[in-house]
């Protein structure tokens, strides 16, 4: 009877056993469960802080990239201000260096003109060869030349172009602008180009050698493509009055020498007949 109470006991004991080793099994598959989902979860963990610290690098190289993108944009903007800047200097390099030439051509025609002027002592030429240079040089298409008479002190157009000689007044000194201009011995220009009378001309240019005025040059009208006198055509105006002057004083001379000359000669032959 005691026997068998034991063996009770025992199978007792023997199934609680069971059941706690059963219990410990259960829990030991859910701490391994556990700790797998730990285990993941840490490698889940992991890759988030990676990819959090490649954005995070990814977002620093944006940055960097935005700021270089800045600086080359502000780099452009100053090339391209230089490009503009060196392609308007060509321009205006190129403008210059059209104007030289212009100069330069307009120059060489003068002394051309000059050489031509001062190589004959024939009056009537001289003055044909001045209304040429006015009219290829400076664009002239109505002008005249007057002389001076120092007898009577008044100014008398001698030659010009557009214009009939003989209709023109005669200038006192000091009276109107070619008057002016021979007295004081000044260029004239004047600030419209329409409406312009003898009295009035477009310009007025003294032909003087020193400070001896001996005439002027007056200019009426340009030619319809030459709409302003450009700042060559000023240098052109004094070269050329200087030049006129000389070769006018100089074929007067020699055209009062050959009267003196054949008046002597006419009375020689008498004399020796």
């Amino acid at each position: 009877m005691i026997q068998r109470e034991d063996q009770g006991k025992l199978l007792q004991r023997a199934e609680e056993f069971m059941q706690v080793f059963k219990k410990g099994a259960d829990f030991t598959q859910e701490l391994m469960r556990e700790n797998e989902k730990l285990r993941y979860r840490l490698v889940q963990l992991e890759e988030q802080s990676r990819l959090a610290s490649c954005a995070g690098q990814a977002l620093r190289e944006v940055e960097m990239l935005k700021a270089r993108i800045v600086d080359l944009e502000r780099e452009k903007n100053e090339i391209l201000q230089r490009i503009k800047l060196v392609e308007s200097e060509n321009i205006d390099f190129a403008n210059r260096y059209v104007e030289i030439e212009a100069e330069n051509n307009s120059l060489a025609r003068l002394y051309i003109a000059t050489y031509q002027l001062h190589a004959t002592l024939d009056f009537r030429e001289v003055l044909k060869i001045i209304s040429e240079i006015i009219i290829n040089l400076i664009g002239g298409e109505e002008f005249a030349i007057f002389l001076l008479d120092e007898n009577t002190g008044t100014l008398q157009a001698m030659a010009g172009e557009g214009v009939v000689v003989q209709d023109l007044p005669v200038f006192a000194l000091g009276q109107a602008v070619p008057g002016m201009v021979a007295r004081e011995g000044e260029s004239f220009f004047s600030e419209t180009l329409d409406g312009l009378e003898p009295e009035k001309p477009l310009a007025c240019i003294p032909l003087k050698i020193k400070n001896r005025v001996i005439g002027v040059l007056a200019v009426y009208r340009l030619f319809i493509q030459k709409r302003r006198f450009a700042e060559i055509d000023h240098e052109l105006f004094t070269l050329l009055a200087g030049h006129a002057a000389t070769a006018i004083f100089a074929s007067k001379l020699y055209c009062e020498s050959e009267r003196k000359l054949t008046t002597i000669q006419g009375f020689l032959d008498l004399l020796t007949k």
